[in-house]
């Protein structure tokens, strides 16, 4: 008799289970297998954004896509405002995490100003900077041409998306930092350790966790930039501020029309994002062997 009710109960976990993660599941499905799903239809198919769906045509969309005039240099400004940003921001948010870590009531003020600009949405800082920038409304004095160079696009965008992200980063290696015991650093100093060697042979190991974590969503988020440049710059001055998420919208909606071109750009994307994220989970974990 046991037997049976046993099994029953397990029956009747099972399905509370699945009714507790069946939300979840549809969800997912819904927005992202499906989407994907479509996504990669219309990447072997001459797809165009009015005509619909003409055909397969695989592997024209990829050819077409990676020999656009704008792929190379999108890719390379792509890859160079990642290097820039993920560096610029984990440095400074560490150096803000180690300012502040300490309990008290002006570091609670440093705290919550540093934070404060993450509350803020990345379209909305985005059109905060166009107008600091402007030179019709920045109150800033003198001619300064924040917009108008490759280069200096390039930096005001750095400078806006650390200024809106270094107070997130912050907090995330805030936690890392204020998780690790404070009798390690009681051992590092009865064995005469200096700051430096305690930062460098104690702090940086115990912290790589924290650093991983901010270095992947990092780097993810600056190869798939997209809004910063497209309300600062719209990708000038002479397509030199393309990056690659703005050519697939540029694909899709904006001259050639083409969904099928613009699926194909972004699959290669997600394939990137795929190796990208690979290599960094398993150069951390051996660095942590």
């Amino acid at each position: 008799m046991s037997s049976p009710s046993r099994s029953a109960r397990r029956s009747r976990t099972a399905l509370t289970g699945w009714a507790y993660a069946a939300p979840t599941a549809l969800f997912v499905v819904i927005f992202f297998v499906a989407p994907i799903g479509l996504v990669g239809r219309m990447s072997v198919s001459d797809w165009g954004l009015f005509a619909g769906n003409r055909g397969w045509n695989a592997p024209e969309n990829f050819t077409d896509a990676v020999s656009d005039r704008l792929f190379w240099p999108a890719v390379w400004f792509t890859v160079k405002y990642t290097v820039l940003t993920t560096v610029i921001l984990l440095v400074l948010a560490l150096g803000l995490a180690l300012l502040v870590q300490e309990s008290s009531r002006w570091n609670g003020i440093l705290r919550t100003s540093f934070l404060v600009p993450s509350a803020l949405g990345l379209a909305s800082a985005s059109l905060l900077f166009y107008a600091l920038y402007s030179p019709q409304a920045s109150p800033i004095p003198g001619q300064i041409s924040f917009l108008g160079t490759p280069w200096s696009a390039l930096w005001s965008t750095v400078a806006l998306i650390v200024w809106r992200f270094a107070g997130f980063y912050m907090l995330l290696l805030l936690v890392g930092l204020q998780s690790i015991p404070g009798d390690v650093y009681e051992a590092a100093r009865l064995d005469g350790a200096g700051r430096w060697q305690t930062f460098r042979h104690v702090t940086l190991p115990l912290l790589r966790p924290s650093l991983a974590l901010c270095t992947i969503l990092c780097v993810t988020g600056s190869l798939l930039a997209f809004d910063q440049f497209y309300i600062l710059t719209k990708g000038g001055p002479d397509n030199s501020t393309v990056t690659i998420v703005q050519l697939i919208y540029n694909m899709a909606f904006q001259g050639q029309n083409n969904l099928g071109r613009a699926a194909a750009l972004s699959i290669l994307v997600l394939a990137a994002l795929l190796v990208v994220n690979i290599v960094q989970f398993r150069g951390l974990r051996g660095r942590e062997r």
